[in-house]
């Protein structure tokens, strides 16, 4: 395969995207976004190196998810000078239990998918858009779906099962995980700088705007902390997290919430934003002088720590503490912090500061602690070439 892979992000209100050349996954052209869909929307694309090559604006609500989409198809077919792309590869949060690895997308795969649209209601919708806004442009490109859920498939029974019924369980209702993609990425790229670790026990911790931790056991996932929905779990930026379901219960009753408004609050009103009443990015909150921007930082610190002594239960021991995400990556401060209520497990983080993939402990740790980028984008397009390879 000789042409070049485009990826497909999705996300609610942005979109991200990145063109890999000759198929090659490791070799990336250029990376952008469409953000603030729906309020201000902009158009960012950059070179490998950083270098920006497009910058446009729009007037808010001038354009959408699926017009959003043509525009990336087609400013990226203008930066290849009319090269043909060999395919197109989607992140799409939801594979329910069918899916376990990436899959080429035709009319009744897209029909499953949308099948699953209740269970990642926030994601699910606007992953599918794009598929069918690039399938209506350019209705012979080949599309691919890689799968949030899929990483999880491995997980032993006990740890997919809630306490229900067994009828709600064949139903569908289970633990899935997500964050799959990310987490397949940094496991990768563990066997290749940390291979004792690849091969032992580790907890990953993607932290950003959506948060969540994955405990690896020899490169597969056996336990995660989102579950049925992407909402449950760590707090996050908006989201609640984990919350005892008499929560729920009570707001409907004594509040008069329904499912919608029960939705808007435990997806779009808490967390980071909802604990602050200031913002739901972290670097705001530590700017901020409003003390409950520093309780809302002590929470999603407390629940991280709390969190990784549950997983460390499910792995039977801890060998490796790895960080992801934009803040795991970026934030010293808030690691530190973590490692400090886990040293009762050996973390000790002796090196701040840095960039890319880094050892942040002693070498003769107890406990590696490592930061690895994630890139999800990559992922999505080294499986892309696989399945058009065949």
């Amino acid at each position: 395969m000789s042409e070049p892979i485009a990826v497909i992000n999705a996300g609610s209100s942005s979109i991200k995207f990145a063109v890999y050349a000759d198929g090659g996954a490791d070799e990336l052209l250029f990376r952008g976004q469409v953000e603030k869909l729906g309020t201000a929307p902009r158009l960012r694309v950059t070179d490998a190196g950083g270098e920006a090559l497009l910058d446009r604006d729009w007037a808010p609500g001038e354009i959408d998810h699926r017009e959003a989409v043509n525009v990336i198809l087609h400013s990226s077919l203008d930066l290849l000078g009319g090269r043909k792309v060999a395919g197109v590869g989607h992140r799409v949060v939801h594979g329910g239990t069918r899916y376990s690895e990436p899959v080429r997308v035709d009319p009744s795969v897209l029909g499953e998918l949308r099948a699953l649209s209740p269970l990642a209601p926030l994601h699910q919708p606007h992953n599918l858009a794009a598929i069918e806004a690039i399938a209506t442009a350019a209705p012979d490109m080949p599309q691919v779906a890689c799968f949030d859920t899929a990483f999880h498939h491995t997980q032993p029974e006990l740890a997919q099962l809630y306490a229900l019924p067994k009828e709600l369980t064949d139903e569908g209702i289970r633990r899935y995980g997500f964050h799959g993609l990310s987490y397949e990425h940094v496991t990768g790229r563990l066997r290749e700088v940390a291979p004792w670790l690849a091969n032992g026990r580790a907890i990953i911790a993607h932290l950003g705007n959506g948060s969540s931790l994955c405990a690896i056991r020899k490169g597969e996932s056996v336990a995660t902390t989102m579950g049925f929905t992407a909402v449950e779990g760590l707090m996050m930026g908006t989201r609640c997290g984990s919350i005892d379901p008499g929560v729920l219960i009570y707001l409907m009753d004594q509040h008069g919430m329904d499912a919608r408004a029960l939705e808007e609050l435990v997806y779009k009103k808490s967390g980071l934003l909802g604990v602050s009443g200031v913002s739901s990015d972290m670097r705001e909150l530590k700017a901020s002088t409003e003390p409950r921007a520093s309780l809302a930082i002590d929470l999603f610190i407390y629940r991280i720590a709390r969190e990784i002594g549950s997983l460390v239960a499910a792995l039977g021991g801890l060998d490796g503490l790895i960080f992801a995400g934009g803040i795991g990556e970026n934030d010293d401060d808030l690691r530190l912090r973590v490692a400090k209520r886990c040293s009762w497990l050996g973390v000790d983080i002796v090196q701040s500061g840095g960039v890319g993939e880094r050892r942040l402990s002693r070498s003769d740790a107890a406990v590696d602690v490592w930061v690895i980028p994630t890139d999800e984008e990559r992922m999505i397009a080294r499986h892309t070439r696989e399945v058009l390879s065949g």
